[in-house]
């Protein structure tokens, strides 16, 4: 293949079978293969085209554009972000037991319990812009900056419904309260 292929091009894969270009790198390109999902692959690999498409002049792929996209989105718009919880808690139930044995207690899906978190967090981060964004001086943002900070810190302990660490909520490192 001497010329370079754009994305949406239709390809065949010797071993992945049918596929779609998504994205174009300077080496290589993002495929979504039907059978085994997305690929990177050479530029150098002997793919059989099915359909070219023309390559942009600027080689910017649909993924970045989205990513860009998702960025800007969530930078200005109260967009939650999709979180996944830690699959052991998936389909688990919160269960709250009064001490008074006379009250019923109370059940609650852990999944809906997450998406609250989340909610708080991505509120919380909303929050966080807006007041970095507003005309207030200098120390009346870091003021409301360190509520914001242990409010995150408030919410340390439902880091264990994360699937990720990236995700979790951060307080003040080393400080106490």
């Amino acid at each position: 293949m001497d010329n370079i292929l754009g994305i949406g091009s239709r390809i065949q894969h010797k071993e992945f079978g049918d596929g779609v270009v998504i994205g174009v790198k300077s080496a290589t390109y993002i495929i979504t293969f039907m059978k085994s999902g997305k690929k990177e692959i050479s530029h150098s690999y002997p793919l059989e085209v099915i359909e070219e498409e023309e390559p942009a002049d600027d080689l910017v792929s649909l993924a970045d554009v989205e990513r860009s996209l998702t960025t800007i989105l969530r930078k200005w718009a109260d967009m939650q972000e999709i979180v996944p919880m830690g699959d052991k808690w998936r389909g688990g139930t919160l269960l709250m037991q009064p001490l008074d044995k006379n009250l019923k207690p109370k059940e609650m899906p852990i999944d809906a319990l997450f998406h609250k978190v989340v909610m708080i967090r991505d509120r919380l981060r909303t929050l966080e812009q807006r007041v970095n964004a507003s005309a207030l001086n200098d120390d009346e943002k870091v003021n409301i900056q360190q509520y914001i900070t242990r409010c995150y810190g408030s919410l340390t302990s439902f880091n264990v419904l994360f699937k990720r660490t990236e995700d979790h909520f951060v307080g003040e490192k080393g400080g106490g309260e």
